[in-house]
């Protein structure tokens, strides 16, 4: 039986889908549900059923009768549980939104569909130096970062957009989704696709942006320079000089660039500079490099459970190219 605490708990809740709740109002709201778990709870199973009525959702001018008709209807005749089998998932990620916004400071609202859109919070996720992260996006895009990498995406991932920032290095294979497309935005460089499988890097001490492309397309749109976007091929790879702006794309063999999911190392005629990047991330270590070693490029794969820093670097100085030493916790190359 519903009391008249809880009816006038869906009072507030239809003013606040509407638009129609003030501050005041929408602040001792926010008490109730912050100190009262029973109330919290009601609340969220409400609008759950309420959205699921499609009335919110599906009116050209909100109708508070009939979306309070539609309300009742659905509470009388249904239970909790079969509504909540029938919610997809990006009606869940609206109510879980709407929910977060009931115990956030009040900051303005207009409708609660647009409310949703505009505050959803922010995921981040790091691989820590000396490790790397996998984990699935909402959308079932599979994600590897690299260590000392950091990527940022909204909670309502995949509801409008599929839209995420990236700092570092990261594997993608993107779920098809012809309707919302994949993309990756940084202060240099946007990327664009529907479905693929591509190796991401943007470290912010790396001196370039690569992109390697192993299946499917993408598009890239230079933010440093004015040009038309840049189309990839498998087997095709983007440099981005952060530099100049240039912005190309060469043939290379791509299905290297991700053997570090596999916590590998390969090293193809890179810089010692670079590989002094790579091993620093992967090992946490502090290694200096001499000016006149730093363009000097070395071949090379390893194994980095299986090999400690002092094997990686006693194999490069086997070329007789280099020294090193380890001084004051340091590695000095020369």
């Amino acid at each position: 039986m519903m009391t008249s605490e809880n009816h006038n708990l869906d009072e507030l809740i239809l003013q606040y889908l509407s638009g129609t709740l003030d501050a005041e109002t929408l602040a001792e709201l926010k008490q109730r549900i912050s100190t009262s778990e029973t109330d919290r709870n009601y609340v969220r199973q409400r609008i759950e059923i309420w959205l699921s009525t499609g009335a919110v959702n599906n009116a050209p001018a909100f109708d508070k009768e009939k979306a309070f008709a539609l309300f009742q209807q659905r509470t009388a005749t249904q239970k909790i549980q079969s509504a909540r089998h029938r919610i997809n998932w990006k009606i869940i990620l609206r109510v879980a939104a709407i929910f977060l916004i009931l115990v956030l400071p009040f900051a303005g609202y207009k409708r609660g569909q647009s409310v949703v859109k505009q505050t959803f919070s922010d995921i981040v996720v790091e691989a820590p130096i000396g490790a790397r992260t996998k984990l699935s996006l909402p959308d079932g895009t599979q994600v590897w970062l690299n260590a000392g990498s950091r990527m940022v995406y909204s909670q309502g991932f995949g509801v409008d957009d599929r839209q995420l920032a990236l700092e570092g290095e990261g594997y993608f294979e993107v779920a098809h989704n012809a309707d919302v497309p994949f993309e990756i935005q940084t202060k240099e460089v946007n990327l664009r696709v529907l479905g693929t499988k591509f190796n991401f890097r943007n470290y912010s001490d790396d001196d370039k942006v690569t992109v390697d492309l192993m299946e499917g397309k993408v598009s890239l749109h230079n933010k440093l320079k004015t040009m038309s976007d840049l189309k990839l091929q498998p087997n095709e790879k983007m440099l981005l000089n952060k530099q100049t702006g240039e912005m190309t794309k060469i043939h290379a063999e791509t299905g290297k660039a991700n053997v570090w999911i596999n916590n590998e190392l390969f090293f193809d005629e890179t810089s010692l500079k670079e590989i002094a990047k790579e091993l620093m991330r992967n090992y946490n270590v502090r290694i200096e490099v001499a000016d006149s070693l730093q363009n000097k490029r070395f071949y090379g794969c390893f194994n980095i459970p299986n090999n400690t820093i002092d094997k990686i670097l006693n194999a490069i100085a086997s070329t007789k190219r280099m020294h090193y030493r380890y001084e004051n916790g340091v590695y000095i190359l020369y």
